[in-house]
């Protein structure tokens, strides 16, 4: 059976606070792991109104507290805003607390744009080794061999498994060389989805963490009773696409009825392309969409995402999309 797991961005809701939005998560990961989801992950964004993730680790251990049993992690951490460093000691404190549940999906896009960048880290590496040197170099924390001259405490020797992330070649290629699993970002990105899926497997090297590729896809899904109410509901998730691709930050916006109607062609190009990878409707619908999406992709696990306005509504489409994993 294909795994299915839960990528959820933290969302603030208009005219909510941060705080709601962690307390929300929380309880949304309790209901995933009750559903069954295999892993619930957590992203850095940073200077976005209506993302409230940006401090990654802190959110992946207020939401690994609130369960359990599921994995939880970071898909992910943007490793150009950090020294490795601090993420091996924030990521081995993580470990020492919640053994066996964390996961570090690694990314090299900043996250945000060039001004949060040099406001994180000060400095930008232009190398495009940089990215590639940083991940051994965090092996290297994790593993606690001094060939770093640093021991990481907490840190060294510590579990958490090591993801590469991606919605290009690169990061594909980089998770082949390096034995590592890999996700792709196909719920934002989906135009290189299946070349890079098939440059991961491609290139493939076993690993002593890895001995055959493993490969994860995103996946929205905006599910409810009925495809009408499913279409309503999406739309706020459609204007918060819309708003980030024209440049505008903005909390996540209430439902508005006919919302695709209103927007003109530019605002459905940007949906048509953004949305490729996704279920928006009831059951039946999802089912079949993530049945198509798994059959194209072949993936080993399919990450669900896709916010809501209304907390209760998106505990429901969670529950709808893991319906439709067990019944595959």
């Amino acid at each position: 059976m294909t795994r299915y797991s839960m990528l959820d961005l933290v969302p603030i809701r208009a005219g909510g606070t941060p705080a709601q939005a962690m307390a929300q998560a929380a309880d949304l990961a309790a209901h995933a792991e009750r559903q069954g989801y295999h892993r619930y992950w957590v992203a850095e964004h940073h200077g976005m109104a209506g993302i409230a993730s940006a401090a990654t680790a802190v959110v992946i251990g207020h939401i690994a507290a609130a369960t359990n049993t599921i994995r939880v992690g970071a898909g992910g951490i943007m490793l150009p805003n950090h020294a490795p460093l601090t993420i091996a000691e924030q990521f081995g404190t993580l470990d020492a607390l919640y053994p066996g549940r964390i996961d570090l999906g690694l990314g090299r896009a900043p996250g945000s744009d060039q001004i949060v960048a040099r406001a994180l880290r000060r400095t930008l590496e232009t190398d495009p080794n940089a990215f590639p040197q940083d991940v051994v170099e965090l092996q290297r924390y994790f593993a606690g061999d001094d060939r770093t001259g640093i021991r990481a405490v907490p840190g060294a020797g510590a579990k958490v498994d090591l993801w590469i992330l991606g919605s290009s070649l690169f990061g594909a290629q980089l998770a082949a060389m390096l034995g590592l699993p890999y996700a792709f970002a196909s719920h934002f990105a989906p135009a290189a989805l299946d070349q890079a899926l098939e440059a991961y497997r491609r290139n493939f090297r076993p690993s002593a963490i890895l001995d055959k590729p493993y490969a994860a896809a995103a996946f929205n899904v905006l599910a409810a009773d009925s495809d009408d109410e499913a279409r309503l509901l999406a739309s706020s998730t459609e204007q918060m696409f819309v708003a980030i691709r024209t440049g505008k930050s903005i909390e996540l916006p209430p439902p508005v009825a006919g919302y695709r109607a209103q927007i003109g062609v530019q605002g459905n190009t940007i949906l048509d392309h953004v949305l490729e990878c996704s279920a928006i409707g009831g059951p039946e619908t999802v089912r079949a969409g993530l049945a198509a999406f798994i059959e194209r992709t072949q993936v080993d696990e399919v990450i669900v995402t896709g916010a809501m306005f209304d907390p209760a509504a998106r505990k429901r489409s969670a529950t709808i999309a893991a319906e439709a994993m067990r019944g595959l």
